[in-house]
């Protein structure tokens, strides 16, 4: 065994002055970290900038911590807390993976689910960063790297962002830098092919619960919360749109995830399309959150100079439960230049009025009915164009029928426009009947597999198919066909459908739905931008395409075909989780639901519309003299209170009973609050727990008044003094803390609450 030779003693000063020198910051320091910080928010970034040497790879950038706010550290502080949170080595373990870097690779080490997937000529490219460059805005809000791979002709572009809310977002792009090497057969095994690449963000090892999404037509956004399970798993729909199965969010906390306290982490793909949903739960390094887009085999390939940009990952975290979620994506939605800051208009959208079954005469009266009522905007659905008596035809002809509107639609439109009401019309641009002239003209068109023409037993859904409009002539047609009736009609707003799933897309010999959804936001956004002021609303067999990428040109989503009250108010909750209220269309139906053949009251329903962006999808020339008047005063409620409403913070209560739901907006100044308490069963309890509303400001006192307009408040054998008399004078404090006895509800009854402070 060799001895050590140890080095001579230090003096007790020249220890000091050592200890001092180690422990000050140097400029290499300052550029170690990059600390992006807004809105309660902070992520801590450790850079790896500079060339690697031959015998190594320059490193990327890893993030430290992301949470709450680390207020203003110093360099020397930053130094300290990454020793902090270094690895400690534990026998079995590599000496690499232990904070996964910003896309997490084989070559680190890591041991999930890698952050990019890449191949060249069907062998994997491992990649190796020889050059690796961090540089940050000047306000602290963005970080940008480039990484160059020398070796494997690649470059990597990624860009992390504080947005307004302290929402992060996340972008990677990819380039091939490598020419092309042709074979004898033409091919190009040089071309650089992409299997997935995701965007993630770290999460701590004490969180233990998973919440995402599922549902079905009919009943969107259904929550599930799991123990987070081991091992690097995902969850993926593979429908060419988001589908009514959609995970929407990924949300992992610590606990369960309750509504006003506890802390969450969680990330939204802004993706209309086929996405990945990931989590990785690993035993020797840190947690790891994320998301992207899913490609199909030979879906993205580069050329050299070709680039692949993902599709922007959305991460939230919150220290304030759901609502705190929440409140970071609708500030976010909010400060965006596009998102809409007009009043919302009162909508009546004629599906369920009449279906099929258009009579231009009785339509006129039902306009006229519309705007008594105070309706702001009139949308004629399905059934115009031609051939189009029923679903399995006429879809791609995108020509007024003249067998059932001889004048055309101008007549209406105008007439509508007479009436102080916008015009509205629904279009299907993306899809295709084989009983329609363009089907018959161009049966190539279809986005299907060139080999055959798709039949109705293997690829028919609702008996349509899709077109492909990424196709440069297939885009131009129907572009070309709804701008014409834009211009003609005064088009104020499209309801822009999408009723069946993608199945064997193919573009250009290729899987399709990547180009797809590019074309789809690229024709929206040139239809808005040749018609200023027209607004597009994303509805998909209801809200099987509701993401912050259709909302990146859209304007508002249909939430579901469900009217059905009882299914809407989680519904509702569940999609505004994610999405502003004024951002999710929610419309009163008929007495009896459609979608379930429940009745329920008029009251019940007006409630539970109030509470998005409003309207009707109900033949209201059905209603009494009686219920015309409830729905004027309804009216004029929903036009006072929206401004709380759709500007307001979203507000929730963890209620102990099941069927109670409590949602409510409290505007940014705490001046004013809408609450609404329902019931969507019965109550467990005959002396029902106290309702806390929160969200108030706590020094303050506040009148509120039960809104009636809707009907009498429910009543019934326990009915507390506060609900007899109308309203009651309280504090924030006291109505958040003690809160307000309600009585026994029966199943769907609601009570519409307004508090102005006093």
């Amino acid at each position: 065994m060799t001895d050590l030779a140890l080095p001579p003693a230090h003096s007790e000063d020249a220890a000091r002055h050592d200890r001092t020198d180690a422990l000050r910051p140097d400029s290499t320091d300052a550029a170690r970290f990059t600390h992006l910080r807004r809105d309660g928010v902070s992520l801590l970034v450790e850079n790896s900038a500079g060339d690697a040497s031959d015998a190594a790879t320059a490193a990327l950038p890893q993030v430290l911590f992301w949470g709450a706010d680390l207020g203003s550290p110093t360099v020397h502080e930053l130094v300290d807390l990454a020793a902090a949170v270094s690895r400690q080595h534990s026998s079995g373990d590599l000496d690499a993976a232990w904070q996964a870097s910003i896309l997490p690779v084989d070559r680190d080490g890591w041991a999930g689910r890698p952050g990019l997937a890449v191949s060249r000529g069907g062998l994997p490219v491992h990649p190796r960063w020889d050059r690796v460059e961090c540089t940050r805005d000047d306000e602290g809000h963005v970080l940008s790297i480039v990484a160059d791979d020398t070796r494997n002709g690649m470059r990597l572009e990624s860009t992390i962002a504080m947005q307004v809310g302290g929402l992060v977002t996340v972008e990677h792009s990819l380039t091939s830098t490598a020419p092309d090497e042709h074979g004898d057969d033409g091919g190009s095994p040089g071309a650089l092919s992409v299997g997935w690449l995701e965007a993630t963000l770290p999460t701590p090892k004490a969180v233990d619960h998973l919440t995402s999404f599922s549902g079905r037509w009919t009943r969107e956004k259904a929550p599930h919360t799991t123990a987070v399970p081991r091992g690097s798993t995902v969850r993926q729909t593979r429908r060419g749109r988001g589908g009514h199965d959609s995970p929407m969010l990924y949300l992992v906390s610590i606990d369960a995830p309750r509504d006003r306290d506890g802390e969450l982490w969680g990330v939204h793909l802004g993706w209309s399309a086929d996405v990945t949903y990931r989590n990785d739960r690993l035993p020797d390094s840190v947690d790891v959150l994320g998301a992207g887009e899913l490609l199909r085999t030979g879906e993205v390939t580069l050329r050299q100079g070709e680039t692949y940009t993902t599709p922007t990952a959305y991460f939230a975290w919150s220290g304030a439960g759901l609502d705190g979620v929440s409140e970071r994506f609708h500030r976010f939605q909010r400060a965006r230049p596009q998102h809409p800051i007009r009043p919302r208009p009162l909508v009546l959208n004629t599906w369920e009025a009449v279906y099929f079954d258009h009579d231009p005469a009785f339509l006129q009266t039902l306009a006229d009915l519309a705007a008594h009522v105070g309706v702001e905007r009139f949308v004629l659905d399905d059934g115009w164009f031609l051939g189009r008596r029923h679903d399995r035809s006429g879809l791609g002809d995108w020509i007024v029928d003249r067998t059932v509107w001889p004048d055309g639609l101008a007549p209406l439109a105008d007439h509508v426009h007479e009436l102080g009401m916008e015009f509205g019309l629904w279009f299907e641009p993306e899809m295709i009947n084989l009983d329609s002239d363009l089907a018959r003209e161009h049966p190539d068109w279809l986005l299907h597999p060139a080999d055959h023409l798709p039949t109705p037993a293997r690829l028919s859904w609702r008996s349509q198919y899709v077109l492909d409009i990424a196709r440069p002539e297939v885009y131009d047609h129907i572009f070309g066909r709804i701008d014409a009736l834009v211009t003609e009609l005064g088009i104020d707003f499209i309801k822009w459908d999408h009723n069946r799933d993608l199945v064997e897309a193919e573009h250009a010999g290729a899987p399709g739905t990547h180009a797809q959804t590019l074309a789809t936001y690229r024709m929206i956004g040139e239809l808005k931008s040749r018609h200023p002021g027209l607004e597009i609303e994303s509805c998909s067999s209801g809200g099987a395409r509701s993401d912050l990428g259709v909302l990146s040109v859209a304007d508002r989503v249909w939430a579901s075909d469900s009217n059905d009250p009882i299914e809407r108010q989680d519904i509702q909750r569940w999609t505004q989780l994610l999405l502003a209220p004024e951002l999710v269309g929610g419309h009163v139906g008929p007495t009896t639901a459609h979608s379930s053949g429940r009745t329920t009251s008029l009251a019940f329903r007006l409630a539970t519309s109030l509470m998005g962006s409003a309207g009707f999808e109900w033949n209201i020339a059905e209603c009494t003299p009686d219920e015309v008047e409830v729905l004027r005063r309804w009216a004029a409620l929903y036009k006072e209170l929206r401004p709380t409403i759709h500007t307001g913070t979203a507000v929730h209560a963890d209620v102990r009973d099941p069927a109670l739901r409590v949602v409510g907006a409290v505007s940014v100044d705490r001046t004013e609050a809408v609450f609404t308490i329902a019931s969507v069963a019965t109550l467990e309890d005959s002396l029902p727990e106290r309702i806390r509303l929160h969200g108030l400001d706590p020094d303050a006192r506040y009148r509120l008044r039960v809104r009636d307009e809707i009907g009498a408040a429910p009543h019934g054998f326990a009915t507390p003094e506060w609900l007899k008399s109308g309203g009651v004078t309280l504090s924030g404090t006291a109505l958040g803390t003690v809160g307000l006895q309600i009585p026994p509800f029966w199943p769907a009854q609601a009570v519409v609450l307004h508090l102005v402070r006093v």
